[in-house]
């Protein structure tokens, strides 16, 4: 099935990108290394997460906090906008920091837990590091469009607002697990 990814996942790549956008616009510098990386072979049983967090276990590499984002854009109109978290793969300590950064930062985030799993974070979690998923619906998976050749980033409910608010949660976070102060 021709399935071309406008959601799951051109909207974990945009939120990825804008938050690098952001650090680079920003000068941001941290105090620790971060990463951010985009991951392929999720479909396929977690490839390119796995083979990158097998490598960070067997290196030893502390991971303070992994944040997948996946499928973010689609916002059914007679609901809020929402930022889902894992309710069973994932840390929940991971998990708890974004919602309450959410209720700080983004306000016009309803925050739930959702179904929605087995998403790149996985890989991180299953080697011990502390991993989390930003999804855009507390609750399961309604986009019409999941996994089939609708899935177009030019249609209705697709909500880059909603993508950008979910990106602040992000950043914010990333900043203040890093130890970013101001005038750093």
């Amino acid at each position: 099935t021709r399935a071309p990814g406008g959601d799951d996942d051109g909207s974990g790549v945009v939120h990825l990108l804008a938050i690098a956008r952001a650090i680079y616009r920003r000068k941001v510098t941290f105090p620790i290394d971060v990463e951010l990386v985009a991951f392929a072979g999720e479909e396929q049983g977690l490839l390119g997460s796995y083979a990158y967090a097998k490598q960070l276990y067997d290196d030893g590499v502390d991971i303070m906090l992994q944040i997948q984002a996946d499928m973010l854009a689609y916002h059914d109109s007679d609901e809020p906008m929402q930022l889902g978290l894992p309710q069973s793969i994932g840390s929940p300590v991971a998990g708890e920091l974004l919602a309450n950064i959410s209720a700080i930062y983004v306000p016009e985030l309803t925050v739930g837990t959702t179904e929605a799993c087995c998403s790149d974070h996985q890989s991180f979690w299953m080697h011990g590091f502390t991993s989390t998923q930003v999804f855009e619906r507390a609750g399961g998976i309604i986009d019409p469009k999941y996994h089939n050749s609708g899935d177009l980033s030019n249609r209705t409910n697709y909500d880059l607002e909603q993508v950008h608010a979910i990106a602040k949660v992000t950043l914010a976070s990333l900043l203040h697990v890093a130890g970013f102060t101001i005038g750093a």
